[in-house]
């Protein structure tokens, strides 16, 4: 967005200059080659004047010292003639100059003289301009003036570069000048997406400055902020539910349990079936209400990781996976001659492994562990796979959600993945299930770098 707001600008800041200086440019030229133009025509008319008067008197030498004050003074030859093209007075020009003939039989003809080119910089040479002399339709001769135009167009040179220079400092200014607008009205933009990316990351409070910016984006960050707060809120307050609950439960469930031991020994035989049901259902809410517990940790735990709220702990996944596959009783896993270090406190990734290997052994038939690790990516894993039935697509896509238990219907609170799941995430890891020959569960978490 910025590089299309940059360029649309830009352009259109480089329209508008070029509008300013192209006719300005133009003008200055046009300008210069009329006062050129005029003056010239204008020593024409005196030098005219004076053929005119030198006829009618006879007398030629006030014409012939004008015109030579005039060569010596601006340098352009001068000619004038009669009517038989026999030159009256001259400087620097002949009358039999054969670049003049054409000019000098249109001025007896009394046509109208070629008109000058625009001058520009790199314009150069001579300007030829004749005019006739004598009164009405009667034509007694003509003068003939070639002017240079080198002091004209460095005058235009010089009139350009001004114009050019101004144009320059106008672009610079446009360019500083749409970087600060594009900077005022992206910067709020670009703190907004760094917002949204850290509530998405689960960051509590996440707000934006707001300060800066066009009142609709400062409205805009208000709002964000306030929707920060409600998100947080409205997480916390779920959080305390599940925690609140499944505590406050725990007291009449251990009086109920503590009840029902107490009558074990006094169930009739008829009544041993529905007793032993009772025990059962107990440790199943039991065992429901520890992992609710377990989650609503694992998710705060995830949501101080993301806002940065603690430092990362170190864990040798080798010595993790060794000691709960010993606990387990399934086969020791072969740990790499380098020891694989990754960001996740022991417990957490012991945690994550008791679930896979806990529904490995329940549901799998031979489980084995390994583990290794890609230096290049950067990340560490270990893997937990069994010889059971697997899932199918479908249930893959659920395996992970609360409550959700398999088609094998054993009992499970369908909270064991869930949480293995939020501890993973929550260290910036992935738990990537998969089946085929059996089920796999593979958790990938960032190594620590190097020292």
């Amino acid at each position: 967005m910025r590089r299309r707001l940059l360029l649309v600008l830009l352009l259109f800041s480089a329209a508008a200059v070029a509008a300013f200086a192209v006719p300005l440019l133009s003008s200055t030229a046009a300008e210069r080659t009329q006062r050129f133009v005029l003056t010239r025509t204008g020593d024409l008319d005196r030098f005219a004047a004076l053929a005119q008067q030198a006829e009618t008197t006879g007398d030629k030498a006030a014409l012939e010292d004008e015109v030579a004050a005039y060569v010596e003074l601006y340098g352009d030859p001068v000619v004038v003639v009669d009517a038989r093209r026999q030159p009256v007075a001259q400087a620097g020009l002949t009358s039999d100059d054969p670049a003049l003939a054409r000019v000098l039989d249109a001025a007896l003809r009394n046509q109208p003289a070629s008109s000058v080119p625009t001058l520009t910089p790199w314009s150069s040479g001579h300007v030829v301009f004749a005019r006739p002399v004598g009164t009405g339709t009667r034509v007694a001769g003509a003068v003939v003036l070639r002017a240079s135009v080198d002091r004209a167009a460095a005058d235009v040179t010089t009139r350009w570069l001004l114009v050019l220079g101004g144009a320059l400092a106008a672009a610079v200014i446009s360019i500083l000048l749409v970087l600060a607008v594009t900077r005022w009205l992206l910067k709020p933009l670009a703190e907004l997406a760094i917002g949204v990316r850290a509530v998405a990351a689960g960051e509590r409070r996440a707000h934006v400055a707001g300060s800066s910016g066009p009142p609709e984006v400062r409205e805009l960050s208000e709002s964000f902020n306030r929707m920060s707060d409600a998100v947080t809120e409205a997480a916390d307050q779920q959080r305390r539910l599940i925690a609140d609950a499944s505590h406050q439960l725990r007291n009449p469930m251990a009086a109920l349990r503590l009840r029902m031991d107490t009558l074990s020994g006094q169930v009739k035989p008829e009544g041993v079936r529905a007793y032993t049901a009772g025990v059962a259902e107990i440790e199943r809410l039991e065992s429901l209400l520890d992992g609710l517990l377990a989650l609503a940790s694992a998710e705060s735990a995830a949501t101080e990781v993301a806002a940065g709220g603690r430092e990362p702990e170190v864990a040798d996944v080798g010595a993790v996976a060794v000691d709960r596959a010993g606990f387990w009783q399934v086969p020791l896993p072969r740990t790499p001659a380098l020891a694989v270090l990754v960001r996740c406190p022991e417990s957490d990734l012991a945690q994550v492994l008791d679930v896979l290997l806990d529904n490995a052994v329940k549901y799998g038939g031979a489980v084995r562990v390994s583990l290794g690790a890609d230096r290049a990516a950067g990340v560490g894993w270990v893997e937990v796979h069994d010889d059971g039935p697997g899932l199918s697509e479908e249930e893959l896509a659920l395996a992970t959600s609360r409550f959700w238990r398999g088609r094998s219907g054993r009992p499970g609170t369908g909270l064991g993945l869930a949480i293995a799941d939020q501890l993973v995430k929550a260290r910036h890891g992935v738990l990537r299930l998969s089946s085929g020959d059996g089920f796999t569960a593979r958790v990938t978490l960032p190594l620590e770098p190097a020292l």
